[in-house]
Parts: structure tokens; C-alpha cells; sequence
């Protein structure tokens, strides 16, 4: 059975990826050095192709943020004795 905090915990990694993703595309596609802005503008639909790269940049971080949160946390032993 699912507890809700390990469904919260999930909910927050993929919110905090999520995030991450959004800022990434958003370094990405402002730094002219790497040209991305550039090569999205030759497209022959700009905001569809900046609309699919920002999806896919926050879908993909998103997602491994959450399975690396899930894999931290079933695998980390939790200690109940309050041992100090």
C-alpha cells in the first residue's frame, strides 16, 4: 500500500524537477553563446518548437527528479530508535 507521505515526497521531487527544467530552458534559450534562441527563431513555427522545448526539458527533469526521489527514498533506512 501507498503511504501519503512517500506520495508527497514524490509530489515534491517532481515539483522541484519540474522547476529546475523550467529554469534550465529558460538559462538555455537567454545565453546567445549557445545559439538555441537563434535556431528555434529559423523554424518554421517559433512557439511551437520553444513550447516543445521548454515541455520536454521540464517533462524530462520532472521525471528523473522523481525517480531519483523515489530510489533516495526506499532505499534509505529509517531510524526509529531517536538514538543521540
Amino acid at each position: 500500500m501507498i503511504k501519503p507521505s512517500l506520495l508527497m515526497e514524490a509530489t515534491s521531487h517532481t515539483a522541484m524537477g519540474v522547476a529546475v527544467g523550467l529554469a534550465f530552458a529558460f538559462l538555455v534559450t537567454h545565453v546567445t553563446a549557445l545559439g538555441i534562441a537563434t535556431l528555434i527563431s529559423y523554424s518554421p513555427a517559433p512557439d511551437a518548437v520553444m513550447l516543445m522545448f521548454v515541455g520536454t526539458c521540464a517533462i524530462t527533469f520532472g521525471i528523473g527528479a522523481t525517480l531519483t526521489g523515489l530510489a533516495i527514498t526506499l532505499t534509505e533506512d529509517p531510524d526509529t530508535t531517536r538514538r543521540e
